[in-house]
């Protein structure tokens, strides 16, 4: 395939002549583990180089505080940032963290329940790494709530901040807060920030 890198700086984005089908875009993960790579709506591949070293213990955090909470909750399940999902808009995006109700689960087939399910999580969380862009980061969050996310959570240990994002509503920013709580399909989720940064 023919590809065009459209910037040099990370992400990469590659324009194939046609666009990556799931199964490439799976193949291709399985032989590049040391990349993190997703879909665009366009169907343009997006390489990201793996998070350093502190950004990915902030992400393991977080992770970790979603997944000991989902457990108890036992009303969905919680992903990490290497599970992809084929969203409403044919793109294909992994966040950080994710939580997705046992509801939506349920409501996937068997038949779709091979590579990337077609399901978007109702509550996403994304932790900025120094290698970010935030207006990338910000354009993503919009896109999780546009197909379907009902909560999203961008984390900024840079700035010690937490924006959310919520269907309807302007991002709402939190600086410097010591925690954040969730609030619909997450309602009873508490992250306290002191355990994310330090």
């Amino acid at each position: 395939m023919d590809f065009a890198l459209a910037a040099l700086e990370l992400p990469i984005r590659i324009r194939w002549e046609q666009p990556i089908t799931d199964e490439e875009l799976l193949r291709l993960s399985a032989e590049n583990r040391s990349l993190r790579l997703e879909r665009d709506a366009n169907g343009e591949l997006l390489v990201m180089s793996p998070t350093g070293t502190e950004g990915g213990g902030f992400e393991a955090e977080v992770f970790t505080e979603l997944a000991f909470w989902t457990r108890s909750d036992g009303r969905g399940k919680a992903y990490s940032s290497s599970a992809g999902f084929k969203l409403p808009n044919s793109s294909v995006r992994a966040a950080d963290a994710a939580w997705v109700s046992h509801r939506r689960l349920n409501a996937v087939s068997a038949e779709e329940r091979k590579g990337y399910w077609p399901v978007c999580p109702e509550f996403v969380i994304e932790v900025r790494s120094e290698s970010d862009k935030l207006s990338e980061l910000r354009a993503k969050m919009e896109e999780w709530i546009a197909n379907g996310a009902e909560v999203a959570w961008l984390i900024d240990p840079i700035d010690r901040s937490v924006t959310v994002y919520r269907p309807g509503d302007s991002p709402e920013e939190h600086v410097n807060p010591s925690s954040v709580q969730g609030t619909g399909p997450i309602a009873g989720f508490e992250l306290v920030l002191q355990r994310v940064w330090g």
